[in-house]
């Protein structure tokens, strides 16, 4: 099911797909001037630009994608998204989820590629076959052309997109430090409660300046941050198996509806609600 966007600037428009049997999402959509603050994703993220200028950051660097030109992100990436140039920028995205990913390369004998353990070589790519290889699966997928033309598709676009990576740990990823570990850990269990930072710190086993410093060098960003994306990308899947808003707030601990919206709506352009009935079958 899919509708336009209504609810954010006149010029910007959004629409959503979900393939409910693999959890893959596809989102097409158009922006001008400021189009996504800093956030991240679980799933794997491969798109490609159809028009104007696309920049964004990501990994400590501005990227710009033009017509034609792949985007590759990895889960955990925080990128932010923006169109420099007057007329704004049109792009497809597809987003796979790593357990997906995982369980296919394996089935075509690629081994596990997931980006859990491996990262994309490069975040722009001029790869004809690879960028006709997204193209066509995001028409698939975001068309609903059924299940065979969507695992013929999805089989060719990994198979491409294999030769992309690299088994090479970023360094948001670095998980070598126990104490930065430990704080992680923490913010997984508690990321609903009102966790403070010297909660945190004790919990880690050292002092909280030190620790905040070491959590941004190993995960690239603070640990606020970090829990706040948690709560966000959590609330997503939660949205899409269909839990009503309210309860999704409570569930990942943002305080109210209200306050999940606010942060939600600056990372994915999306309200809660808009969201979950574009990807679902649920009605008002």
């Amino acid at each position: 099911m899919t509708r336009e966007l209504n609810d954010t600037a006149s010029t910007d428009w959004i629409r959503v797909r979900r393939d409910q049997d693999t959890g893959i999402e596809s989102l097409h959509a158009h922006f001008q001037g400021h189009a996504y603050d800093p956030h991240d994703h679980d799933e794997l993220l491969v798109g490609v630009t159809y028009q104007g200028v696309q920049q964004f950051s990501c990994h400590k660097a501005v990227h710009t994608s033009i017509p034609g030109r792949a985007m590759l992100i990895e889960p955990g990436a925080v990128h932010d998204g923006l169109a420099p140039e007057e007329g704004g920028f049109t792009y497809g995205m597809l987003y796979l989820p790593q357990a997906y990913v995982s369980d296919m390369t394996e089935r075509l004998g690629l081994g596990d590629v997931s980006n859990l353990q491996a990262a994309f070589q490069h975040t722009l790519s001029d790869d004809a076959q690879l960028i006709g290889a997204i193209q066509q699966a995001f028409l698939v997928i975001h068309n609903g052309e059924g299940r065979l033309a969507r695992d013929q598709s999805m089989d060719h676009l990994l198979g491409l997109l294999s030769r992309h990576l690299s088994l090479k740990a970023q360094s948001m990823k670095l998980d070598s430090d126990a104490e930065t570990q430990r704080a992680r850990d923490f913010l997984h269990a508690r990321m609903a409660d009102d966790v403070s930072l010297e909660e945190l710190a004790t919990y880690s086993g050292i002092d909280r300046f030190r620790l905040t410093r070491q959590f941004k060098k190993a995960f690239g960003q603070s640990p606020h941050a970090y829990l706040v994306r948690l709560r966000l990308r959590t609330a997503r899947a939660l949205l899409a198996a269909g839990m009503a808003p309210s309860q999704v707030a409570a569930e990942v601990g943002f305080s109210d509806q209200s306050h999940l919206g606010v942060w939600f709506r600056r990372a994915y352009r999306l309200t809660p609600a808009t969201y979950q009935r574009q990807c679902t079958n649920l009605t008002d």
